[in-house]
């Protein structure tokens, strides 16, 4: 019998799509060896491999049979995409071009590696970043710099601006996928693109409050009110909207501080300070990294109080997603606060999810759990934390919560599903 590798979804798919992996063929009780393979657009090689036995009819199927070794071990059907790690130390998988699909290629090697044989069998998957029907609009509109997506169909549709952290540019990867269920997501650029300012240094909420009133005004997007996402420095920036910016009902924030940080904050005649940072407190790890947790300055001392950002004065409801191993930023401690806060205010406390074992980047199911990489202001190798798979599994959970949340609180559909972790 000739081997063959059966994919579903066939040929493409969208990245954060589960992929069921089955190999038929084989001889009974056959070892083999799977191996998956992507480049990103820089050409950076990212791998993975595992060994396994068929079963006793020759068939081996990733979702029944478990990993005997290799970059992972046990029943994990999508560890040969989660469990990748890259040629280049410290490289992390991201996607700068939405239009263009990751290319997966995958492997069945007779035997066991390192001493795995001839190849048996090979196909390519597809893994796209455009769910079928979405629409990716540039915005070029007064200041702002972004990008639309929407969702097939006529709409209207919930509306939700996505910010990430310091590392700049217009980041639309997870726009784009959110998106495909059903979201208008706004990409927002804030630094480091275009004709935006190259560096965080003079922070305007008006900017942020121009982006919202875009979307309410935009006759796709289902008022009158919009949902914020966001992730580091870009999780703080939401909290500030929420606090101060009328049209926002529901904030999810991905291990972000409840203080301005990195710049001092700007609206009308008011200012925010930054939290402040103490350099000699970071630490280098064995391995060489920046570990950054400890430079920040505490936001309850009193010194440090006008640095605090106001989320008793927001209108809707928060969730906090927390990796309780994130080696930027004390992210539990952070949402504790807020949750006190929010309680002394006579506010009802957030929605907190902790994820053990997991890092400061959360990225939507499946891409590889970012340990470490080189920080694209810093220019230096940063410890984020996390193992990486508990990182993937909260990566999983946590993008079904994001969803839940805001489908509840932005259109009204309440669900049963609470987080498995």
């Amino acid at each position: 019998m000739v081997a063959k590798l059966i994919l579903e979804p066939a040929g493409r798919g969208c990245w954060d799509e589960p992929l069921h992996i089955t190999v038929q063929g084989l001889a009974p009780k056959q070892q083999v060896t799977l191996r998956a393979s992507l480049r990103d657009e820089k050409g950076a090689l990212f791998r993975a491999h595992a060994r396994y036995r068929a079963d006793a009819t020759g068939e081996l199927d990733l979702a029944r049979a478990p990993a005997l070794g290799g970059s992972f071990a046990g029943l994990e059907p999508m560890g040969l995409i989660w469990a990748m790690k890259p040629d280049k130390p410290f490289g992390r998988l991201v996607k700068r071009d939405v239009q263009t699909p990751f290319v997966v290629e995958l492997e069945v090697l007779d035997g066991h590696e390192p001493d795995a044989g001839r190849l048996l069998a090979r196909a390519l998957h597809e893994r796209h970043f455009l769910p079928p029907g979405v629409r990716r609009v540039p915005v070029r509109e007064g200041r702002v710099r972004a990008t639309l997506f929407l969702p097939p169909g006529e709409g209207p549709f919930p509306g939700i601006i996505d910010l990430f952290g310091s590392g700049g540019g217009l980041c639309e990867y997870r726009a784009s996928l959110l998106a495909g269920h059903g979201f208008a997501v706004l990409a927002l650029a804030y630094f480091r693109f275009e004709d935006l300012p190259e560096y965080l240094s003079d922070m305007r909420l008006e900017y942020f409050e121009e982006a919202v009133d875009f979307m309410l005004q935009h006759p796709k997007v289902k008022g009158p009110n919009v949902g914020l996402l966001g992730f580091s420095k870009g999780g703080d920036l939401c909290l500030s909207m929420a606090s101060f910016l009328k049209g926002i009902t529901a904030t999810v924030l991905i291990n972000a501080c409840v203080a301005n940080t990195i710049a001092p904050l700007h609206y009308k005649d008011m200012i925010i300070p930054d939290l402040g940072n103490e350099l000699s407190k970071q630490k280098i790890t064995e391995s060489g990294l920046l570990n950054l947790v400890d430079i920040w300055k505490n936001p309850l001392e009193e010194h440090n109080h006008r640095s605090l950002i106001p989320l008793e004065k927001a209108q809707g409801p928060f969730l906090f997603i927390v990796g309780l191993d994130d080696h930027n930023w004390k992210s539990e401690f952070y949402a504790y606060i807020a949750s006190e806060r929010l309680q002394a205010h006579g506010k009802n406390k957030p929605q907190i999810i902790f994820y053990p074992e997991t890092g400061h980047c959360i990225d939507p199911p499946y891409f590889p759990p970012s340990t470490a990489s080189v920080h694209a202001i810093l220019g230096e190798a940063v410890f984020y934390g996390g193992e990486p798979r508990a990182h993937s599994r909260a990566q999983e959970d946590a993008w079904q919560q994001i969803q839940i949340f805001f489908q509840k609180y932005l259109n009204g559909k309440k669900s049963v599903q609470h987080s498995k972790i």
